[in-house]
């Protein structure tokens, strides 16, 4: 027998489901996106997840530039690259 969509929607979600829809969600400014993933998981798991997708982020697309890593943080930031 299904479950209820709300059943469904209980399900324990990994810390880096969460940081990938919070971020999402971030870049689309969806607050109701947004406080459901950060409800996900505590706020010490999200905190890493968003984290390593940043990090992750980087590094993939420093490779696609052929940058650095600091330099594509720091472009992305709008900071001057130093």
């Amino acid at each position: 027998m299904p479950q209820p969509r709300a059943s469904r929607e209980r399900r324990a979600h990994n810390l880096f489901e969460a940081a990938a829809a919070y971020v999402a969600a971030r870049a689309a400014d969806d607050q109701d996106r947004i406080e459901e993933a950060a409800g996900w998981v505590s706020p010490e798991a999200l905190s890493f997840g968003v984290s390593e997708l940043a990090c992750r982020a980087v590094v993939a697309l420093a490779r696609e530039r052929d940058e650095s890593p600091a330099a594509v943080a720091r472009d992305l930031l709008g900071l001057p690259v130093t």
